[in-house]
């Protein structure tokens, strides 16, 4: 029987403890997951899985599947010592087989290999020490190493806000037309009409399928 295997995975888009319920009633559902703990201060989830059964896109399918995503780094590097293709196509196959990498493609020609990863995981070091293995040496592009964390929190932060502006945008004429008919504010004419109504719709319909969609989702 194979080991169980615990990894730690940075999650975007949780933004209370419904959602930390939600993701993890989510992770827990894919066949050969034995626990998982989600932390919201930390956004974090900490998952032990059989990798007979599961693997860590199963885990991160069923998250993103559920409204959320994964905070993940992307790694530029120039790889010298390249003689052809079939290196490339190794090292390339090295790379993938790390645990932590999404996604990993060397391009022998431009002598460059992009990686996708979690940053939990395994670092962009450890990236730079499989290439040096394999027979290559990397170099980095684009100077100090990025907080792909960071990048991901901020992005979440964004996203938000603009949420919130659009949510701002159609409930505060809303809110102001539905407190003025119900007030008696407005003219008889004006608060009997039926187009009212689907005035109202119209601005209730975005806030709750846009604004509102990952409440619906989680």
């Amino acid at each position: 029987m194979p080991e169980e295997m615990q990894i730690t995975l940075p999650i975007t888009g949780m933004t209370c403890a419904n959602c930390v319920a939600t993701v993890e009633r989510n992770i827990k559902k894919v066949n050969g997951v034995s626990q998982a703990a989600v932390n919201l201060s930390s956004e974090r989830a900490t998952v032990e899985f059989d990798p007979g059964l599961a693997s860590l896109d199963d885990v991160i399918g069923r998250i993103q599947r559920a409204g959320y995503d994964i905070a993940t780094g992307h790694a530029d590097l120039i790889i010298q010592r390249m003689s052809d293709d079939n290196d490339a196509r190794r090292l390339e196959k090295a790379l993938n087989q790390l645990d932590g990498v999404l996604s990993a493609q060397v391009v022998y020609g431009a002598e460059k290999a992009q990686v996708e990863y979690i940053p939990t995981m395994i670092s962009q070091a450890e990236l730079r020490k499989t290439v040096k293995e394999a027979g290559f040496v990397a170099v980095e592009t684009g100077g100090d190493i990025e907080d792909a964390e960071r990048k991901a929190r901020e992005a979440e932060i964004v996203k938000q806000r603009h949420l919130l502006t659009v949510g701002l945008v159609f409930t505060i004429p809303l809110f102001l037309l539905s407190m003025a008919r119900d007030l008696g504010l407005l003219p008889p004419q004006l608060a009997e009409a039926a187009w009212l109504n689907w005035v109202m719709l119209a601005l209730a319909t975005p806030v709750q399928f846009y604004v509102g969609w990952d409440y619906y989702v989680g």
